[in-house]
C-alpha cells in the first residue's frame, strides 16, 4: 500500500509541528512522517490511497501489536529464565493488557494527534491503546526492529515492567474467582440483567452466586464490567481462602 501526501492536504507547517511531536515521543527522528500520519488517522475520516484502499490506523494498530508482544515476550525470556511457558503467558498478558496499554497512550499524550470527524471527548479510553499500538506498528515500518524494540524498552519496559509487581498484579478477578470454584468445586452463577434505572446510560447489574450464597452485586454500563466488578468484590470478601490455594 503507498500512502502519498495527496491523501493527508497536510500543510508545511502542520508537518514541522507534527514531525517535533513524533520526535519527541519516540526520542529519535522519524523518515516517513506519512506512515506516523497513519497511525493517528481514524476511520471515519474514510481516507483512501489511489488503490481505494482504506487508510486508518487499524492496520498498524494490528502490527504493532504482535511487534509489543513479540519484544515484550523477548523480554521476559531473557529476564526471567526458570519461567515456563505458562508463567510467560500471564506475564506478558499483564504487560500487554487492554488498560495497561491505555495507561501507556495517555501518558505520552497521543490522543490530541488523531485525525477523527468525532469528537474526541466521545472516544472510550480503548482509543489510547490502539493508537499507542499503531504508533509501534509504524516505528517497525519506518526504522524497523532495533528502533522499535529501543522504543518499547524506554517507554514501557523500563519505566512500567517490574517483575515482582507484576506477579502480584491481578488481570481478571472474573478468572480468578472462576478457577478457585473449579479447583473447589463450588457451582457458581453470574446472574446478569438489564438494569432499569434512570441513568441516561443502559446500565446491566449482575449477582454472583457461589454455593447457595449471593455474595456480590455489581452494576455498570457493559455485562463484561459488572461482571468484572462483583468478582473484584467478591474476590476482597474470599481472599484469605483464595490466597491460601
Amino acid at each position: 500500500m503507498k500512502l502519498t501526501s495527496k491523501i493527508f492536504n497536510s500543510h508545511p507547517s502542520s508537518d514541522g509541528d507534527f514531525f517535533l511531536g513524533m520526535k519527541r515521543i519516540l526520542g529519535f527522528k522519524p523518515k516517513s512522517l506519512e506512515i506516523y500520519k497513519t497511525a493517528f488517522l481514524h476511520r471515519s475520516m474514510n481516507k483512501k490511497d489511489n488503490e481505494g484502499n482504506p487508510v486508518n490506523y487499524e492496520r498498524l494498530e494490528f502490527l504493532g501489536d504482535s511487534m509489543l508482544g513479540t519484544i515484550i515476550s523477548k523480554h521476559l525470556y531473557n529476564e526471567v529464565p526458570e519461567g515456563d511457558e505458562g508463567y510467560l503467558t500471564k506475564m506478558r498478558s499483564k504487560v500487554v493488557s487492554r488498560k495497561h496499554l491505555n495507561e501507556l497512550g495517555k501518558d505520552l499524550g497521543l490522543l490530541k494527534y488523531v485525525e477523527s470527524r468525532i469528537p474526541k471527548a466521545h472516544f472510550g479510553d480503548n482509543i489510547h491503546g490502539n493508537v499507542f499500538e499503531a504508533l509501534v506498528g509504524a516505528i517497525y515500518l519506518d526504522r524497523g526492529y532495533n528502533y522499535c524494540e529501543k522504543f518499547i524498552n524506554e517507554r514501557v519496559i523500563e519505566p512500567y515492567v517490574d517483575i515482582e509487581q507484576l506477579e502480584g498484579k491481578v488481570i481478571s478477578y472474573k478468572s480468578l474467582v472462576i478457577e478457585w470454584c473449579q479447583k473447589e468445586k463450588k457451582p457458581f452463577n453470574y446472574n446478569v440483567y438489564e438494569d432499569t434505572g434512570k441513568d441516561e446510560l443502559k446500565h446491566f447489574a449482575v449477582k454472583l452466586t457461589i454455593g447457595d450464597r449471593m455474595l456480590a452485586k455489581a452494576r455498570a454500563t457493559s455485562k463484561k464490567k459488572a461482571e468484572e466488578k462483583a468478582s473484584k468484590r467478591a474476590y476482597f470478601a474470599l481472599q484469605s481462602r483464595i490466597d491460601n490455594k
